[in-house]
């Protein structure tokens, strides 16, 4: 009897160890932690100007977000096309009319968003006079960069409703805006068309003063806001297509860095300085006269192609050709 029981219990320990071995083997292993996303990067292009500051935020790393930007600078529209076309960035900051002319010519850009409205003044030397634009025929305008940005497609637009013709009544020279700025003081030119923040640097030592303000001449002309749509972010179209969600992230980066150094001033031209090295008085004097702002391209569409059609029809070799709805972002 006691064998029997035995043997009883040897079995019983025996089968609930089966069910054990069978439970456990039922069983899932622990499913893994989820692994960190891998950080976003993108490359963006931005001038070396006074468009400098709304990016300060996010150089400065005072402006974050889901993607990191990383920034580098152009300091001609030869430089910049071909970092566009050498595939060396995602991103770029443009004249509107620049990329506008890119577009014509198969460079698949796309408006993201405009943030420089209000930049750009004629200046004439102390004692020089000016009335209006005939005060020009006969002499030679200075302005930075070259043929087709939106201080010379304005000027050539000034001329031509003046009934001159540029070139022929008034000649353009272009140089880099501190060269022109040395010139500009030493008493060697007469008319310069500039961007802040070299307007408050041409003016110092009483060098001379402001004849015309080109966002209330682009006002007076179009029946619009005292504003120019100068410039703003623009994105590869096969690179917006496969990375929707960048490209908001991005513009969302662009529109709060610009708001953060309108915010901190003294914080926003200390970050600039590395990229443009002017007195912090003057880079904040500038600001006086400039608008940063950034707007969607859905929402100032409206505005740019207003913009660019006018030009088109008053200098049709300033503006190849009008964009079609491919060039704004939704």
């Amino acid at each position: 009897m006691r064998v029997m029981r035995l043997l009883a219990l040897v079995v019983m320990v025996m089968l609930l160890s089966a069910g054990l071995l069978l439970v456990g083997g039922c069983q899932q292993p622990a499913p893994e932690p989820p692994q960190p996303a891998e950080p976003v990067e993108s490359r963006l292009i931005n001038p070396t100007g006074p468009l400098v500051l709304p990016v300060a935020g996010i150089e400065s790393g005072e402006v974050k977000g889901p993607v990191t930007v990383k920034v580098s600078y152009w300091k001609t529209n030869d430089e910049a096309v071909g970092l566009l076309t050498g595939n060396q960035t995602d991103f770029a900051i443009l004249p509107v009319t620049l990329a506008a002319n890119l577009y014509a010519n198969q460079q698949d850009l796309v408006l993201v968003g405009v943030h420089e409205w209000k930049v750009f003044y004629l200046l004439a030397r102390q004692g020089v006079e000016f009335t209006d634009w005939t005060s020009l025929k006969g002499q030679t305008l200075y302005m930075p960069v070259g043929k087709g940005q939106t201080v010379d497609v304005l000027s050539r637009l000034g001329l031509i409703k003046a009934g001159l013709t540029p070139e022929q009544d008034v000649k353009f020279v272009y140089a880099p805006p501190q060269e022109i700025v040395s010139l500009f003081k030493s008493g060697k030119i007469d008319f310069a068309a500039l961007p802040e923040p070299f307007v408050t640097l041409a003016m110092q030592d009483n060098a001379g003063h402001i004849v015309l303000d080109f966002q209330e001449y682009w006002g007076e002309v179009a029946g619009v806001e005292p504003r120019v749509p100068i410039a703003g972010l623009f994105v590869k179209k096969d690179y917006a297509a496969q990375n929707p969600q960048v490209v908001k992230d991005v513009a969302q980066m662009l529109a709060d860095s610009t708001e953060w150094c309108l915010a901190n001033t003294d914080r926003a031209i200390e970050v600039a300085q590395d990229t443009l090295p002017l007195p912090a008085p003057v880079m904040k004097a500038s600001l006086e006269r400039t608008e940063f702002k950034y707007i969607p391209a859905a929402q100032c569409r409206g505005e740019v192609d207003q913009y660019l059609k006018t030009i088109q029809e008053i200098d049709p070799e300033a503006i190849q050709q009008i964009p079609d709805q491919g060039f704004y972002s939704e």
